[in-house]
């Protein structure tokens, strides 16, 4: 193999699966006795960590809680991940990867876990919304540089 074929970036994926996943009902059953709707929140974070060198596994988190007035309906967390190759792609760039491009795989996977979770738990499927990870990079990133303007002024 030659030095240029040997410095190609590479990207692919080598593993998708579930991280933790948790249900929890906490007024069960009497819970199910009120047909209310809930008032759903979702919080979604990703992040992204180094197994070894050009190997990253990515996670997001969601998760999501439904509520009755103060009540806790349910309760679920997943995490969903997966295991990267991404090699020799320059460090800017390496960062969008993990931040865009791995989270918009995982998201369909982790959709459907979350809206199985809460079928499962007897309840109507939460569909989860899609999320433009470019924009929340972007916002990230944005965030970080006023900050550090900030701390330099």
């Amino acid at each position: 193999m030659t030095e240029a074929a040997a410095a190609q970036p590479v990207f692919s994926m080598d593993k998708i699966y579930v991280k933790d996943i948790s249900l929890e009902i906490p007024h069960a059953p009497q819970i199910f006795l009120d047909h209310s709707s809930p008032q759903i929140d979702v919080q979604l974070h990703s992040q992204a960590a180094a197994i070894e060198d050009g190997v990253f596994d990515v996670t997001i988190t969601c998760t999501v809680t439904a509520k009755l007035g103060e009540k806790v309906m349910f309760l679920i967390e997943a995490k969903q991940a997966g295991i990267f190759q991404a090699r020799h792609i320059p460090n800017p760039e390496l960062e969008a990867v993990l931040a865009v491009m791995c989270p918009n795989i995982l998201f369909p996977y982790l959709r459907e876990v979350v809206s199985d979770v809460s079928v499962r738990g007897g309840f109507a499927p939460v569909l989860l919304n899609p999320i433009n990870f470019e924009m929340l990079y972007q916002q990230q990133k944005q965030q970080q540089a006023e900050a550090s303007t900030a701390t330099t002024h």
